[in-house]
């Protein structure tokens, strides 16, 4: 090397992936952490699900305790196919409220998706016992004790 050439201890400081282009607006949005959650609702609903993961995993690392975003994230991880990440998300959410019957019926699901059949079934049970009234519990449950007994 020459000596005018720059040696390691001259190399200006440069932050990594600092030559990649910003990610698209519609993925990292701008403003407070209710108009990313806001945003990532509105992705869920129109079906884009990766970039609603994207935009509520954010929301979600920006205000852990709030159980409206978690939801929301574990139902896009769940439709996009990410079970074991929507099996966490859910179980965060029965850890905190376990009289969530909603989130005990995603837990169900999602570990029925990563083939958890005991803990499917202990999760659909609870949901369904809390409330009878919301057949699809009941359905899943029935479907989870079902493929249970077939396996064996």
């Amino acid at each position: 090397m020459a000596s005018d050439e720059w040696d390691d201890e001259e190399t200006p400081a440069r932050p990594p992936f600092a030559d990649l282009p910003p990610p698209p607006p519609d993925v990292q949005p701008s403003g407070e952490v209710y108009d990313w959650f806001q945003r990532g609702i509105t992705l869920l609903e129109n079906g884009d699900l990766h970039a609603a993961v994207e935009v509520l995993t954010r929301a979600s690392a920006a205000v852990p305790e709030s159980r409206s975003v978690l939801e929301a994230l574990a139902r896009a991880q769940f439709d996009a196919g990410m079970f074991p990440e929507a099996k966490v998300s859910f179980e965060r959410i029965v850890a905190v409220n376990p009289a969530d019957d909603y989130a005990q019926f995603g837990l169900g699901l999602a570990a029925a998706r990563v083939g958890d059949l005991e803990q499917a079934i202990e999760h659909l049970a609870l949901a369904a016992a809390m409330r009878p009234d919301v057949a699809h519990y009941a359905t899943a449950l029935r479907g989870a004790r079902a493929t249970k007994a077939h396996r064996r």
